[in-house]
């Protein structure tokens, strides 16, 4: 197997025997290029610097000490994945002799490219590598294409490949159909999973079938796709995940929790499950379940490199709604010793101190904690949206109004954050500030009237491309504003036109004109608008939308 040499193989496994014996495996396929990991930590920095063709993972990553003192494959595979440390070319088979299904079933969940149970043979391991390297062969073509941002000569190579081997035509499909859903042309995607559960009736079509509906908020038909999945296969994993949004999408709250809480049945040990049904838990004021599962993911977070501080704000704000100050100010010392300093980690401290402090009547306390949560925001990097926004209500309780307003501010011009004038407008309008919320929206309007200035400046200079970026711009914060809709969709017509046909401009063009006809089917605009998008079309031989 001389064709193997070239490949660099990673061994993610804490026992030196279990090594010594992996690598003679490799030897006797000339594979030679290989090191080792001795814990996920070690495994992730190591990845962190260069990539390898296969790593192959024991699950127990343990000292065989039976304590919980480190990751476990399935944990380390999720942050490899949620991260990006392993590209979708990497081979990532699992090593396992778990006999504990729960877990197992974890593992599998994540779709590492194989997995073993031990005892295995040589001839088995080699087999296993060989059919990963030959699928890996066949598709690092497009993966290339994929890696220089190629996705639509991808999407093309796909199809043709497809057509060529008919040994993996399914697989590019399936690949065709999850790149489409990448640039959101989620009904094309569609279509691709509907062909293959013609040809095919495999259970992560369905899913994906499922993820385009739920996309293309086809609520009802998504969760109706995800029930018949998981009436055929009740240990489908990710189909839970999904139908548990899908619940939450149509205000069935208690039905997500109960859905979360059935799947953490099955599989006890998805970092990102347990976290999301103590945000569904808190939501529907279930105190108990929310706090075993936040206090779950802070504690099977604890050996990850990649530790959310967040996960104790949550787990603190769950434990002062259940009135337990002990146990909350536990969560925080705990945070302070296992946590590095950092500026997210200070905030959410700070956050989470000013919590404790408020309910234990210690005011003036509270509003220092917050102050120096609003101070300390500024310099932090990757904090949800959702975090800041607690924050914000935070200061409308202990009146900090000025200080609620502007961090909404900032939060609606950061164009990562997702939040729209309209979240905005409704926060204080929730906490009953209609003031705020008065005052806010005109700030808004003001900042929007300027970009919507700047984008016509840049138009009559013949700078369209810029102008379509300011108005892009614009429309993250007020996604709603029918004359930044018709500017921003007049814009981009003007570019197509003079320019030429761009499909992902022309595509985001119709999500326009259909936000301005569902907003004001009566607009003054949209027939004019429609007309000229038609006409543009035309002009460059592109089939007419109807």
């Amino acid at each position: 197997m001389a064709e193997y040499s070239d490949l660099s193989v990673l061994i993610v496994d804490p026992n030196p025997g279990m090594r010594g014996n992996l690598h003679n495996m490799l030897s006797q396929s000339s594979i030679t290029k290989i090191e080792y990991a001795v814990s996920s930590g070690t495994a992730i920095r190591q990845l962190a610097k260069k990539p390898f063709d296969i790593i192959l993972c024991e699950y127990d990553l343990g000292n065989g000490s039976g304590e919980a003192n480190g990751q476990d494959g399935q944990q380390l595979l999720e942050d490899l994945r949620h991260h990006k440390l392993i590209s979708p070319w990497s081979i990532f088979i699992m090593l396992t002799s778990e006999g504990e299904y729960g877990k197992v079933i974890g593992a599998a969940e994540l779709t590492p490219t194989d997995y073993l149970l031990k005892p295995f043979t040589v001839d088995s391991l080699l087999q296993r590598i060989g059919r990963a390297v030959d699928r890996r062969q066949q598709f690092l073509p497009i993966y290339q294409q994929i890696d220089l941002g190629n996705v639509r000569k991808a999407i093309t190579d796909c199809l043709a490949s497809q057509d060529r081997n008919p040994r993996y035509a399914i697989d590019f499909a399936r690949l065709r159909a999850e790149l489409l859903f990448s640039i959101n042309e989620l009904g094309d995607a569609e279509m691709v999973y509907q062909w293959i559960l013609m040809t095919r009736p495999v259970a992560w079509a369905h899913l994906g079938l499922a993820r385009c509906r739920y996309g293309l908020a086809k609520y009802a038909e998504a969760q109706e796709t995800l029930q018949q999945l998981l009436e055929q296969n009740p240990r489908y994993m990710a189909a839970y995940d999904l139908l548990a949004r899908t619940h939450e999408a149509l205000g069935q709250h208690e039905a997500a929790k109960k859905i979360l809480e059935d799947a953490v049945q099955i599989s006890p040990h998805m970092v990102r499950r347990l976290r999301h049904l103590g945000e569904v838990a808190f939501e529907t004021g279930d105190v108990g379940v929310a706090e075993r599962a936040f206090k779950q993911v802070v504690a099977k977070a604890k050996y990850s490199e990649f530790r959310d501080p967040e996960d104790h704000v949550k787990l603190v704000k769950t434990l002062v709604k259940k009135g337990d100050a002990h146990q909350a100010s536990s969560v925080i010392r705990d945070m302070e010793r296992s946590l590095r300093s950092s500026p997210n980690v200070d905030v959410c401290r700070a956050i989470a101190s000013g919590m404790v402090q408020q309910m234990s009547g210690n005011m003036s306390a509270a509003a220092a904690e917050l102050m120096n949560a609003i101070n300390g925001v500024a310099g932090t990097r990757g904090l949800s949206a959702g975090l800041k926004v607690g924050l914000v209500h935070s200061c409308l309780n202990m009146k900090l109004d000025q200080q609620a307003s502007d961090l909404m501010l900032n939060l609606m011009n950061d164009n990562e954050s997702g939040v729209s004038m309209e979240d905005a407008v409704q926060v204080f309008e929730k906490a009953g500030r209609h003031d705020l919320a008065q005052g806010m929206g005109e700030q808004i309007k003001i900042q929007v009237d300027e970009l919507i200035a700047q984008a016509s400046r840049q138009r009559s200079q013949g700078e369209l491309r810029a102008a379509v970026d300011t108005l892009t711009a614009a429309l993250r914060r007020a996604p709603g504003n029918l004359p930044l809709l018709s500017a921003a969709a007049s814009t981009m017509l003007k570019q197509l036109d003079d320019l030429g046909w761009e499909a992902p401009l022309g595509e985001q063009c119709t999500f326009l004109l259909e936000r301005i006809r569902r907003l004001d089917p009566a607009h003054p605009s949209l027939e004019t608008l429609t007309a000229q998008y038609h006409h543009t079309q035309r002009k460059y031989g592109i089939s007419a939308v109807a």
